[in-house]
């Protein structure tokens, strides 16, 4: 807190000063030299704004996709936002904790290391009351899962990291994978305690139940791609253009697409009497005459007309005409 001098204090000073007593020039130098700042070894900074910045993009995609996710799979409203993306020493995370949680440790190919993504009680088990039939609350008193409880939280959670995946796209190709799944923080030990982690915070709302998801990154994990983590390289690679051989090989790729090419007699409505009485011999009355073209349809688009025929005793279609999109358009009419 800044101290505010009294109209009396600053009367002495002037005076001391225009007296001589006071030395403004020494007053200078003791303001140079007590300019120290104040550094926590134990807290130390590894990730800088613009790494912060980049985070908080990445993960605001995250909960995105994960709002998408759980609320499909649990077939009720669900709302995730990101609240804070702060770094922190891993040792302060654990102890920030409930003692009871659900502590989903995982991997993420090529990254090497282990990372935490930490849901709140009150948040699974309105997950695990939705996947179970009931409205998505969460009990007043926290026990310890069963083993049913465990093997579905682990299938959520395990499919809920392809959400993770595409939110880091933009940056790396990860392949996360669900490790194991641990209920005490004190048996959870990825990273020595005095380890810097940038902890991504979302708040999370399902139902009438709300609670804190937080995806714990430690920096030595992240460490390999974090120049690409810069608003430089963001920008730059969000502006890359295509170089020619992979121009090429979109273009190969789309000339051997294969479509279904469907030449068409034409139309006639039957009973499902008269459909379940055809026998060999029969003849079905068409919408057009003999002499009409036949449409050609790709896809499922009118692109030629043309004329049935045989080529070496096959069946063949020859085409006459290409269909321009307005004559499509007149036609479909």
């Amino acid at each position: 807190m800044v101290d505010v001098l009294s109209q009396n204090e600053i009367d002495a000073l002037l005076a001391a000063l225009s007296s001589g007593e006071m030395d403004a020039d020494e007053l200078k130098k003791e303001e140079v030299t007590r300019k120290v700042r104040v550094y926590d070894f134990k807290r130390a900074t590894r990730f800088s704004k613009d790494h912060i910045r980049s985070l908080t993009r990445i993960h605001e995609n995250f909960a995105r996709y994960l709002t998408t996710y759980f609320s499909a799979q649990l077939r009720t409203f669900v709302q995730i936002n990101v609240v804070q993306v702060e770094q922190l020493p891993y040792d302060e995370f654990i102890r920030s904790i409930p003692k009871m949680t659900i502590l989903n440790i995982f991997e993420a190919e090529p990254l090497e290391g282990r990372m935490v993504l930490e849901v709140h009680p009150n948040v699974a088990y309105a997950m695990l009351d939705r996947m179970l039939g009931g409205q998505g609350t969460a009990p007043t008193k926290i026990n310890n899962m069963t083993e049913i409880e465990t093997i579905i939280l682990e299938r959520i959670f395990a499919r809920a990291f392809e959400s993770l995946q595409e939110a880091w796209k933009t940056i790396i190709d990860i392949s996360p994978r669900l490790e194991a799944m641990e209920t005490n923080p004190q048996f959870m030990q990825i990273v020595s305690p005095n380890e810097t982690i940038a902890l991504i915070s979302l708040s999370t709302k399902i139902g009438d139940t709300t609670g804190m998801i937080n995806l714990c990154i430690p920096h030595v994990v992240i460490e390999p791609v974090m120049p690409r983590l810069s608003a430089h390289h963001w920008f730059v690679s969000q502006k890359k253009e295509r170089i020619p051989e992979e121009v090429e090989m979109l273009e190969q790729r789309v000339t051997k697409a294969k479509l279904p090419i469907v030449a068409e007699l034409g139309e006639s409505v039957i009973t499902i009497k008269e459909f379940l009485g055809l026998a060999v011999g029969d003849v079905i009355s068409l919408n057009k005459p003999i002499d009409d073209g036949l449409r050609i349809k790709v896809g499922e688009k009118l692109k030629f007309i043309g004329s049935p025929g045989s080529v070496k005793d096959r069946i063949a279609v020859q085409v006459d005409q290409v269909v321009s999109e307005g004559a499509e358009e007149e036609n479909d009419e």
